[in-house]
């Protein structure tokens, strides 16, 4: 995975200033929306790279039973590296506090 977050992203949830958090929209249900819609994109990259990485592992064991089935070692390890990356929410919210997300608002 290609690590191209160069800002460190907290890993437990830690409480947010709501007035700084709606200064860029100017309404914060408006930032709450930006920041999910971002945190969906990151957590559907996320688990299409993690699918596509596992993958190659059911291909090779596709003949296998579940007798025979056994834990592979590198799958474990690409499973613990997902696992401790910060979630897509706090990454999105990173991103939207340094300014690295661009959205636009369609007037009706």
């Amino acid at each position: 995975m290609e690590e191209k977050k160069s800002t460190k992203v907290p890993d437990n949830t830690v409480t947010r200033d709501v007035i700084k958090l709606s200064e860029p929209t100017g309404n914060i249900y408006e930032s709450v929306v930006i920041i999910a819609k971002r945190a969906n994109q990151i957590a559907a990259e996320l688990k299409k790279e993690l699918s596509d990485k596992l993958e190659e592992f059911s291909q090779s064991n596709v003949a296998d039973t579940l007798e025979e089935t056994y834990e592979n070692r590198e799958q474990i390890e690409i499973s613990r590296h997902y696992e401790k990356l910060p979630k897509p929410t706090l990454t999105a919210i990173k991103e939207f506090q340094d300014g690295e997300i661009y959205w636009r608002k369609i007037e009706s």
